[in-house]
């Protein structure tokens, strides 16, 4: 298991790679380019640009978290050829750096969604949170409103506000797309840039719909381990693989995560690995937690125990943290609470791996 932690640059974050090296076991950072707009090939310049002040700080950068999928792809539009391009070329320039994961998501129009970014528990501490009855009794523009005022002047990374203008016309467009089409759209996808990604070196990990069910009607088809199989072997590549988040997966009940562990563990397809905890309230209704067991609904020791299990040596984030001790920070991405988590995941890990030594 290699730890990493998500860092989303100088110019967009509020923590520091130096901050990041003093955190036990962090061995990298997960990286982006949030000024590039989606559909534009990554430049070799700024690649570059981004693993040279990784390194000075001592830190890898083997881990890219998103090279997003322009709509007119996700669309099956005429101009998707041009963008599969422009992707293959990112992902070539990625790999001149050492980039061994990049991550990617195939959620029509929006990104991850909750529905408040700023709720206040008992102690104090702010999480987000999602209600689906929020989603049903207003629209599209309102959770724009929503969630644009809950990112307090924060870059909110899969939420392009420019794009996001152009709501009515990109909500037309995808009236008649069902869940089918979709998937067709991603195949057509994937059989284009797979390749690339086998002859380069480079394992494309698709990541869960967050949350794993329908938002306003549009299509979802990354939500259980059925719809995941089917788009692994629709393209039959060990490059072809998941970003295995139990934040994304764990709100639906009907999801065993250590069961999804166990098969896509043992055939080798996942890829990264985001680990979350999160308290489930009612059906479709949610909000995140520290990362302990006794925080949340999900047992974090037998979910880090599944991974151990199938011998996992990919790489594992502490997902979406609380925003604490008075922290300014991007809404789930602050330092504090997510070094807590990284501490108690490796700390999991160490007792599991030393009790199954014993065991042998």
């Amino acid at each position: 298991m290699h730890v990493v932690f998500r860092w989303y640059g100088d110019e967009f974050d509020t923590i520091t790679l130096e901050q990041i090296r003093q955190i036990p076991g962090v061995e990298g950072v997960v990286g982006t380019l949030l000024d590039i707009e989606v559909g534009k090939v990554w430049p070799y310049e700024k690649v570059i640009k981004l693993e040279k002040r990784v390194q000075q700080a001592g830190l890898k950068l083997e881990v890219i978290e998103s090279v997003n999928v322009h709509e007119d792809i996700k669309l099956g539009l005429p101009t998707r050829d041009e963008y599969i391009e422009n992707y293959n070329q990112t992902l070539i320039n990625l790999a001149r750096i050492g980039i061994k994961v990049v991550v990617y998501n195939f959620m029509p129009l929006f990104d991850w969604v909750r529905t408040n970014l700023r709720k206040r528990l008992d102690d104090g501490s702010q999480v987000m949170e999602y209600e689906h009855r929020f989603i049903e009794g207003r629209g599209p523009k309102e959770l724009i409103k929503e969630v644009k005022s809950g990112s307090q002047g924060f870059t909110l990374a899969g939420w392009d506000w420019s794009r996001l203008e152009k709501l009515s016309e990109l909500l037309e467009l995808y009236k008649d797309l069902d869940e089918e089409k979709l998937f067709e759209n991603l195949v057509y996808f994937l059989r284009n840039v797979i390749p690339v990604c086998e002859k380069i070196g480079i394992k494309l990990a698709i990541h869960p719909d967050d949350p794993p069910w329908s938002v306003f009607g549009l299509p979802r088809i990354v939500t259980c381990k059925e719809k995941i199989e089917r788009i692994l072997n629709a393209v039959d590549s060990p490059c072809n693989g998941l970003t295995f988040c139990t934040g994304s997966l764990g709100v639906n009940p009907k999801n065993n995560l250590l069961q999804m562990i166990k098969y896509f563990g043992q055939i080798g397809r996942i890829h990264f690995v985001h680990l979350r905890n999160v308290k489930i309230t009612a059906e479709k209704t949610f909000y995140e937690t520290a990362h302990p067991s006794f925080c949340g609904s999900y047992d974090m020791f037998e979910i880090v125990k599944a991974l151990h299990d199938v011998n996992f040596n990919g790489y594992v984030r502490p997902d979406h943290g609380r925003t604490i001790w008075n922290e300014k920070s991007i809404p789930g991405y602050g330092l504090y609470d997510r070094a807590l988590g990284t501490t108690y995941i490796i700390g999991l890990w160490e007792a599991i791996d030393k009790m199954s030594a014993r065991l042998i």
